[in-house]
């Protein structure tokens, strides 16, 4: 009798060891430092920097309950993540102008486009991609990591956000990119997005300034005449241009400045969710391991003696609890899907467009409407119109402002 509860103690000790493994969690995520210069750099070798707005990244048919990708919150993060990008590289002084640009149309020195591949508070995924205005391909690189439970303490630098890693990786390689162009490089990429500017807007004069290869490499084929009065004219438009597109970052500003917190605390949760449903898996597999051992392991013991002996008895209480193991198991599975409803409900207040666009221009107010992206269209439309019609830009165009609350949550970054 004593060798067969020993042989049952041996079967319920080898099922608890078999499942002993648990879900450990990073503490400390990895950091990259961020290149800064330490010198001023020369004007003439900085050029300027457009990040479109991030592809969200949501399947055409996305199941919620198996991707775990909630629409509301890819479009939030779409717009977030370049504007944090911007103030990133405006962080390093390696580069001149940074925009978050609401079309490929803007003209921009180099264009920053990127794919949110993954995003759930722990782990982010991010695929980007650089090429300037020459149509050169500068690079395209996924960037990975996984935060820890001090990016989201209290105590932590304020300053740097969760997702800090993938920015300053991002930063560091597009400077390390134009660190291999050399003075003549940069100076053609500036010529090329003005002359693009220009033919965008005057086709008729400057289209043939510019040739583009089978492959979309874009070559100058000659230079307006350094005499030429349109190419001032073209050029205070351009800064116009620049003046509408500067007050579209302002509409980002708001958004990036007033999801700040809410996203954040977004990302801990669903970080916290994650986690712990992960451990609950655990939990519970460990669990249904246990109880299948013990019921396997108690009754494959022959036991001899009748129903009420102390060794039948210490057999059906193996059993029994093995079962009960079992069901618990199941359970838990039920309430681990219980975080994923909360990650659902966490995901639901991230709605955002921007706020009317009024602009002057020769005296004339026109009011521009709907998303940044729509509102830049139209300006664009509006530009056009007003160089063929040869009014050009004798007065001060006035854009207004959007209205910023006055209290703002810090961000992140």
């Amino acid at each position: 009798m004593r060798h067969k509860l020993r042989l049952l103690l041996t079967f319920v000790l080898g099922a608890y060891l078999l499942a002993g493994c648990t879900v450990s969690e990073i503490i400390h995520a990895e950091t990259s430092p961020l290149e800064v210069a330490s010198l001023q750099v020369s004007e003439s070798l900085l050029l300027d920097v457009g990040i479109l707005n991030f592809d969200a990244g949501v399947p055409e048919e996305n199941d919620v309950e198996k991707t775990r990708i909630y629409p509301e919150v890819r479009m939030a993060e779409a717009r977030y993540l370049p504007y944090h990008i911007k103030t990133t590289l405006q962080g390093t002084g390696f580069w001149g102008a940074v925009r978050v640009i609401p079309s490929a149309d803007v003209s921009t020195d180099v264009l920053v486009s990127g794919l949110i591949e993954q995003s759930d508070g722990e782990f982010i995924t991010v695929e980007l991609q650089a090429q300037d205005a020459t149509g050169r391909f500068w690079f395209e690189e996924s960037y990975t990591m996984q935060t820890g439970i001090s990016s989201y303490a209290e105590y932590r630098d304020r300053t740097q956000d969760p997702y800090q890693k993938i920015f300053n990786d991002f930063a560091n390689d597009l400077h390390a990119y134009v660190l291999t162009l050399d003075p003549k490089d940069i100076s053609r990429i500036r010529e090329v997005s003005e002359l693009k500017f220009f033919a965008d807007m005057a086709p008729n004069a400057y289209g043939d300034h510019l040739a583009a290869d089978e492959d979309g490499m874009i070559t100058v084929q000659r230079l307006p005449a350094a005499n030429d009065p349109m190419v001032d004219r073209l050029r205070q438009i351009r800064e116009r241009d620049r003046l509408v597109v500067d007050t579209l970052n302002e509409h980002y500003a708001n958004f990036y400045y007033g999801i700040a917190l809410p996203y954040e605390g977004w990302r801990k949760r669903t970080r916290e969710q994650s986690v712990a449903y992960r451990q609950s898996r655990a939990a519970a597999m460990r669990r249904a391991l246990l109880g299948a051992a013990v019921v396997v392991g108690s009754a494959s013991i022959n036991t001899s003696g009748d129903y009420y002996s102390a060794e039948r008895i210490a057999q059906n209480v193996a059993i029994n609890k093995g079962w009960n193991s079992i069901i618990n198991a199941f359970g838990q599975y039920r309430s681990a899907n219980v975080h994923r409803e909360e990650i659902k409900e966490l995901s639901e207040s991230f709605v955002a467009e921007a706020a009317p666009m009024v602009v002057q221009v020769q005296g004339e107010t026109m009011r521009l409407t709907g998303t940044a992206e729509a509102q830049y269209e139209s300006w664009r439309k509006l530009l056009r119109d007003i160089y063929e019609t040869e009014t050009g830009f004798t007065e001060v165009i006035q854009v207004s402002d959007p209205s910023r609350a006055q209290q703002q949550p810090q961000p992140t970054g």
